[in-house]
């Protein structure tokens, strides 16, 4: 997929215990780990093969202290940082932290949707990586998922401010419609409105692994949780949601058992 405005281009894991979070990481995804070398903080970098994916660092105190669980952020391609985040703002959305630099890096802002999710805005500088791996390779992202305070007016929120457009719809019955979006004409997610079980709406990325069952087995073995799966999904692949060891949530998808 073309990195252009709207693409989810970076994931970020904030967590409690990083040492553990990276452990566990490595271990149930695949990917290696190495410190970035950011100047005044420590930040760990998540690739899979030479492709960097993720990142992994300390929730700040102000985050910890507000009682917010350890958390993945997808951080969404834009053109200007700072008029992204203000349309945001105006059209019912939060801006939770201002736009601001990453030495060297990009420019970033911590926003949230009219209904509360949380994601955030960034603009590298120079020019992205050329070469991306292929869909599906494993340690690699397979799918966003947003559960939304109310689905329709969700989609119709990130289409406005992003460009994404309406792929199939799926009647989950009485959970309502799964809508899959796409990014530039490939889907790329899908958006719900969230059951009543799940507390606030978020956002869940998928990471894609070889062999689901073989995942869990390492989940398991890590410490982690399995809360919902294995569980088959149109077009044959296997997916599972759980929690990490220091509850942040997270998702699998493969292509077999």
């Amino acid at each position: 997929m073309a990195m252009t405005h709207g693409s989810f281009v970076w994931y970020e894991l904030m967590t409690t215990d990083t040492a553990a979070a990276e452990r566990f990481y490595t271990s149930v995804i695949g990917w290696s780990a190495k410190d970035a070398g950011m100047p005044g903080m420590n930040y760990t970098l998540l690739s899979a093969g030479d492709a960097q994916i993720a990142g992994l660092m300390a929730q700040p105190e102000e985050v910890r202290a507000s009682g917010a669980p350890p958390a993945w952020l997808g951080y969404i391609l834009v053109d200007d940082v700072d008029g992204c985040a203000s349309e945001i703002a105006t059209k019912g959305g939060k801006v939770h932290r201002q736009p601001d630099d990453i030495p060297g890096v990009g420019r970033f802002a911590v926003v949230a949707d009219p209904h509360g999710a949380i994601f955030c805005l960034f603009k590298g500088r120079g020019e992205p990586p050329a070469d991306r791996p292929a869909p599906g390779t494993p340690g690699t992202p397979g799918w966003h998922e947003l559960m939304a305070g109310d689905g329709e007016q969700a989609f119709a929120f990130y289409s406005d401010i992003f460009g994404w457009t309406k792929a199939d719809a799926m009647d989950m019955g009485p959970m309502g419609i799964y809508q899959i979006f796409a990014i530039d004409g490939v889907p790329a997610g899908g958006i719900m409105t969230k059951p009543e079980q799940v507390p606030v709406p978020n956002w869940g990325y998928y990471f894609n692994v070889e062999a689901i069952d073989a995942a869990i087995e390492r989940v398991n073995a890590g410490g982690g949780q399995i809360i919902n799966g294995p569980m088959e999904v149109p077009g044959g692949s296997w997916i599972v949601q759980g929690f990490d060891p220091q509850g942040g949530y997270f998702c699998l998808v493969a292509p077999k058992r």
